[in-house]
């Protein structure tokens, strides 16, 4: 039999009476560290072997908790032969906050080995009252309703928190500088940085808990962290998180929601999806991250929306939707979530095309599926930025001039094509051959046509603005005016513009 016994949070004197008196009877006790006050209360006599030397050899934590598992394991299988029980303790209660439990208990039942949880008081309730001692918590709340809790070593080595921002957390042993700073990053992914966190520390270790509170990204600006250090993150104001905004989402469908979305489908909704994105590249090409914010938010309004029709008519839900482009992002990416290695960006999208082609050819086993290079490109894509879509992948497939001075040969031969056009379809359709050509030829310098033409609309309208402005300071018409005055206006709109870059 393992006993896995629960110390508490670090006074002896909240040790259960089953954990005393386990601990009475037997002459050895194996201990994730002895960096725990409790340890020192233990019952004289007790034979205590300590894992403390694994942290220091180990390039992980995930070694430390596997190797600990080995050896409780080994132990055990020792101690069945004689009779005998192993008892393992660790801080506060087995089965909160300690990862080398989960890992002996599904390796104790593969063996055979029986096991019992002789619990102990977790490091939450002494933490919720220091806070609450100290006035940390929010007045009249429930401090358990929606708390979250984490291991700070788990958030300390993860990019992004995986904490829902509209709910308190709390984050057990930040135990140095270094893991507080690596803590302080990841949140910083999610929080803002004047975001107030609370710092408690030595909470029901015997003597008055210390709680003191910081801004998020002053977080690791203190030297004092111990193996009895906690971080209490409060709920972020308002709805913030993801799955917030899908409960109000869900609540405007509803049957008493709002009449209008209620009535939306997925077909009404695509001109609107479509508007929110060029209003995202309106913002991107103003640079205006105030108009980016706000556009993103309903832009992610229409995503969310389209999901929850799906959602209502049971085809498919959110965690249906991340989880395959979660699995497509990491399945493309095997030099960084797998243990292949490339030199540079371009051995990265050489391998990423033969992955995507592998995924083609695994679908039209299945069902049929348009193999076809040029397969997948929007229908609804902008001409122009279809255009170079089309030419780039053909292009890709082996379709292609080699170099950039053809492609330039292959524009004049439109143009020439447009000039000598029998007609006017003939030369509607000799135009489309000429702008394909340009989209062609743009591909071949990487640079993207859509965006170049953007530019270039955003860039006559500023002139032509500056050349109405000028045509009005003069007291004249444009429609009066010749065109030799209006093209020397117009170069003067051009020097000036050139004149205030130079300055």
């Amino acid at each position: 039999m393992i006993y896995i016994v629960g110390l508490g949070p670090g006074n002896p004197n909240l040790l259960t009476r089953e954990a005393w008196d386990l601990l009475q009877r037997t002459q050895r006790v194996y201990l994730r560290t002895r960096r725990h006050p409790t340890v020192a209360g233990l019952p004289h006599g007790v034979k205590l072997t300590s894992f403390d030397s694994l942290y220091a050899r180990a390039e992980s934590f995930d070694q430390v908790y596997d190797a600990i598992a080995t050896k409780i394991i080994a132990a055990a299988r020792r101690a069945q032969k004689s009779g005998a029980d192993v008892i393992y303790a660790v801080p506060g209660h087995p089965l909160v906050g300690e990862r080398s439990v989960p890992l002996i208990l599904a390796r104790a039942a593969a063996a055979g080995i029986s096991t019992h949880i002789v619990g102990g008081l977790s490091f939450v309730e002494p933490v919720l009252e220091a806070l609450a001692l100290h006035g940390r918590l929010p007045p009249g709340d429930d401090p358990m309703a929606g708390l979250q809790l984490c291991d700070a070593l788990d958030l300390a080595r993860l990019h992004h928190p995986p904490l829902d921002p509209d709910r308190p957390a709390l984050a057990a042993q930040i135990y140095s500088r270094a893991v507080a700073s690596d803590v302080k990053l990841t949140l910083l992914n999610q929080y803002p940085p004047a975001h107030g966190v609370h710092i408690v520390r030595a909470a029901g270790a015997g003597s008055a808990a210390a709680c003191s509170t910081v801004a998020l990204a002053e977080l690791d600006h203190s030297d004092y962290f111990d193996h009895l250090t906690s971080l209490y993150v409060p709920a972020l104001p308002g709805v913030t998180s993801f799955e917030g905004f899908q409960e109000t989402l869900a609540h405007l469908r509803a049957p008493e929601g709002c009449p209008w979305d209620r009535e939306q489908t997925h077909q009404s909704l695509r001109g609107t999806l479509l508007e929110e994105a060029y209003e995202v590249l309106t913002a991107l090409d103003e640079d205006d991250m105030d108009a980016l914010r706000e556009e993103l938010g309903d832009l992610l309004l229409n995503i969310i929306m389209q999901v929850q029709i799906a959602t209502e008519e049971e085809v498919f839900r959110m965690t249906d939707v991340i989880a395959d482009v979660d699995a497509k992002l990491k399945r493309r990416h095997p030099h960084v979530f797998g243990a292949e290695r490339f030199q540079d960006s371009a051995e990265v999208l050489v391998n990423w095309y033969a992955i995507k082609a592998a995924e083609k050819a695994a679908k039209a086993e299945t069902k049929p599926v348009d193999t076809s290079a040029l397969a997948g490109v929007a229908p609804a894509l902008p001409a122009l930025a279809q255009a170079q879509k089309y030419a780039h992948r053909a292009h890709r497939a082996g379709f292609r001039w080699e170099d950039n001075e053809k492609r330039l040969h292959k524009v004049f031969e439109e143009i020439e094509e447009v000039r000598t056009a029998r007609d006017d379809v003939h030369r509607r359709e000799e135009f489309g051959d000429l702008v394909f050509s340009i989209a062609y030829w743009a591909d071949g310098y990487d640079i993207d046509i859509e965006t170049a033409a953007r530019d270039a609309n955003a860039k006559f309208a500023r002139r032509f603005r500056a050349l109405e402005q000028a045509v009005r300071v003069q007291g004249l018409d444009m429609l009066q005016m010749s065109e030799t005055a209006l093209l020397e206006t117009w170069r003067a709109v051009k020097r000036g513009e050139k004149g205030e870059k130079s300055e």
